[in-house]
């Protein structure tokens, strides 16, 4: 499989405990990584950089797998990925921490965000729903 890179790293500082890195597999899918820590002091710059992704995406990963706290202000930026996601009609997959993971047992204990426990599951899954709707016929 090929990768394209086109990361956008934002450096961790004291005001963003955080780096954010995009990684484009074809056709036009986004694996956004994510290291550090999301809390008030960066879930609004996490909210903007996962957004402004999906207009160019068909599927988007959330690697938020080595991110070591998530604080609440995290989950509503989740809830906004998912609700621009949705009106964009972009698939997307969630792949936790433990951090991420505590917090959505919390605020998420329906499970109605998707996740999946890797990024290559992820993509997977992905893929495999893609295929499932190209089935689907169209009514004449």
């Amino acid at each position: 499989m090929t990768a394209f890179s086109r990361a956008a790293m934002i450096d961790r500082t004291e005001r963003s405990p955080a780096t954010f890195d995009t990684r484009w597999l074809p056709p036009a899918t986004a694996v956004i990584t994510v290291h550090g820590e999301i809390d008030a002091a960066n879930a609004s710059g996490f909210t903007e950089y996962a957004m402004c992704h999906t207009a160019q995406a068909n599927g988007l990963v959330l690697d938020l797998s080595g991110v070591a706290f998530f604080g609440t202000a995290g989950f509503s930026a989740l809830k906004a990925v998912e609700t621009r996601c949705s009106v964009g009609k972009v698939d997307w997959m969630l792949v936790p921490s433990d951090a991420v993971t505590r917090l959505l047992h919390i605020c998420d204990p329906d499970g109605n965000l998707r996740h999946s426990s890797t990024v290559a599951a992820a993509l997977t899954a992905l893929r495999n729903e893609s295929q499932l709707l190209q089935l689907v016929t169209k009514p004449r």
